[in-house]
């Protein structure tokens, strides 16, 4: 698998996902049942993807946000 994902936006999935997973478990969306859920869900997406480094949207669409060398 390719890395596809520069470092500032794998930067900012993580952030994003930090602050979906605060808000999904200690935030307002606790008490929400599903939508709950479905921060969760993204926020897990964001976790793996940017952790791997390739984003399968950014696949089909042929997005690339790292250098290429």
């Amino acid at each position: 698998m390719t890395t596809n994902m520069g470092k500032i936006d794998r930067i900012l999935r993580l952030a994003v996902a930090a602050a979906l997973f605060f808000y999904a478990f200690a935030g307002g969306l606790a008490a929400m049942g599903a939508l709950h859920w479905v921060a969760a869900a993204v926020a897990a997406v964001f976790t793996i993807t940017a952790l791997v480094g390739n984003c399968p949207a950014y696949s089909l669409f042929g997005i690339k946000t790292c250098r290429t060398g």
